[in-house]
């Protein structure tokens, strides 16, 4: 929900506008692709990270807005917590430049903001939750100063009409309240973008959810919240419950959560916005002055601004986007599992893995989907946030099996088909799929790494767990700027 808003009260009139408007603008998607006037010849790839700031001793730096004025990138913006930023790598096509050229692009991006965020004293770290996170540093006080996130945080607690409960069992247990949305801010990712046709939506969506559960385990990096060692990837639990506008008597009537992973396999891309629109009431109720249907109607590409602003409040695991750029619309799926990190190396592997395998999946002549269970995805995404890489997920054909079996023997030879389908040579392919052999062979990643290395230094240094949390993100930092991918971090 990158929109800035007013900061302002909402009437019922509001609502009942906005109610109206979306219905306008999904009128006008329908019959936008009716006529086909989609974007489809130039499909394009894209990158979103999302970063947390650390001082030089690994505690978290409430400074966002003087390390964005030290940036001084418009591809970097804040994010919902003060020691969160996130910066937008541009678009390109998956081939373009050679194989080193995007994997430069973003390390020139990272290195340059790192450098300025230093000189006003922050560093940057990427990682699914910053391990040195207090529950008190997630207060009222470090929400970032936009008035947008103050106004989606009191617009989700007038839904609820109560505290959010948050309660995640993994090693430790977690039992504790939030009286705002900032444990959110804790969850940083990496969100990566297809660009695709209409007529090509519904398949590269349903093998995104299909294989959900197989990215979540490869790349897990987030074992700690607030000083608790829990799950693989915390984060998809927290997601889920930190932006949770049901109150406990709604969860129980089946209301849908607005963290959510979906209930069917889809057909078109209309399916998932005509959904929002049914299922989940406005969070932020602002109407634009455009007309949809008489923008349609001169001639002109609509910008759809309530159905957009209203799809950017609604987090699913897989998303639909709409835009339009150069005066040309187009959609994408925007792939929002994954942490951020360990290094540009891992994320460019975690890349190369999902659109490989969503290519070849989309290409099979028996899609996946029609062999395999909707609750079952659903399922594999929950268990690999428990157990990482070391959980056990069903596939079609193969049974509940162990990721690195099912990786290496069955999803690695399709990701090399699709990236070799998308004009990626093996040259090009090796040392990035490679990465994703490595974890597997090996078995680490960086929730193992993260793991491992807290028990270490705390059997070896004799510290308490706070300060063993904070040695391990330093001794994480150094590693991260290093880019070697986590499978060879060593543990001593």
């Amino acid at each position: 929900m990158g929109r800035d808003v007013p900061a302002l009260v909402f009437t019922r009139e509001d609502r009942r506008r906005y109610r109206i408007k979306m219905q306008e603008c999904l009128d006008a998607f329908a019959q936008m692709l009716r006529e086909a006037r989609f974007e489809s010849e130039r499909p394009q790839v894209g990158l979103e990270i999302e970063l947390n700031l650390v001082d030089a001793e690994g505690e978290p730096a409430m400074r966002n807005s003087d390390a964005l004025e030290a940036i001084a990138d418009p591809a970097w913006e804040t994010e919902l917590g003060r020691f969160n930023l996130e910066v937008n790598i541009p678009p390109r096509s998956l081939t373009a430049g050679g194989p080193d050229a995007w994997e430069s692009e973003i390390r020139a991006a990272l290195n340059h903001a790192d450098e300025r965020a230093r000189s006003v004293g922050t560093q940057l770290i990427m990682t699914g939750i910053l391990p040195t996170l207090r529950q008190e540093d997630a207060g009222a006080a470090a929400l970032s100063e936009n008035p947008r996130y103050r106004l989606l945080n009191d617009q989700i607690f007038a839904a609820r009409g109560e505290d959010l409960r948050i309660e995640v069992d993994g090693v430790d247990r977690l039992r504790t309240y939030a009286d705002t949305i900032t444990p959110e801010a804790a969850c940083t990712s990496t969100q990566f973008h297809l660009q695709v046709s209409p007529e090509q939506f519904a398949g590269y969506w349903n093998a995104a959810q299909a294989i959900a559960g197989v990215q979540v385990a490869l790349a897990a990096n987030s074992p700690f919240l607030f000083g608790k060692e829990l799950w693989h990837e915390t984060r998809v639990p927290l997601f889920e419950q930190a932006t949770d506008t049901r109150p406990e008597e709604i969860k129980v009537q089946g209301v849908r959560p607005r963290v959510w992973f979906g209930e069917r396999w889809i057909t078109s891309v209309f399916d998932l916005f005509e959904e929002n629109l049914r299922y989940f009431p406005a969070l932020l109720p602002l109407c634009d002055e455009q007309s949809p249907i008489e923008t349609l109607d001169r001639g002109d590409i609509p910008d759809l601004g309530e159905l957009t602003l209203h799809n950017g409040t609604i987090y699913r695991w897989n998303r639909p986007v709409y835009a339009v750029a150069g005066d040309r619309p187009h959609v994408r799926v925007e792939n929002r599992v994954l942490p951020a990190g360990p290094t540009v190396a891992d994320t460019l592997a975690n890349g190369a893995f999902y659109y490989g395998l969503t290519r070849a999946l989309v290409e099979e002549e028996r899609p996946v989907w029609s062999r395999m269970s909707f609750a079952a995805a659903e399922e594999n995404l929950h268990t690999a946030a428990r157990h990482g890489i070391e959980a056990r997920l069903y596939w079609p054909g193969t049974g509940e099996v162990p990721v690195p079996e099912l990786v290496l023997r069955r999803l690695l030879p399709l990701a090399h088909r699709g990236l070799e389908l998308s004009g990626m040579d093996a040259a090009w392919r090796e040392p990035l799929l490679g990465i994703i052999e490595q974890r597997c062979v090996t078995a680490r990643n960086g929730a193992t790494w993260q793991k491992e290395t807290f028990h270490r230094i705390r059997a070896t240094a004799h510290c308490d767990r706070h300060e063993a949390l904070r040695r391990m993100t330093l001794l994480y930092v150094d590693y991260m700027h290093l880019n070697a991918p986590v499978h060879t971090w060593p543990v001593d």
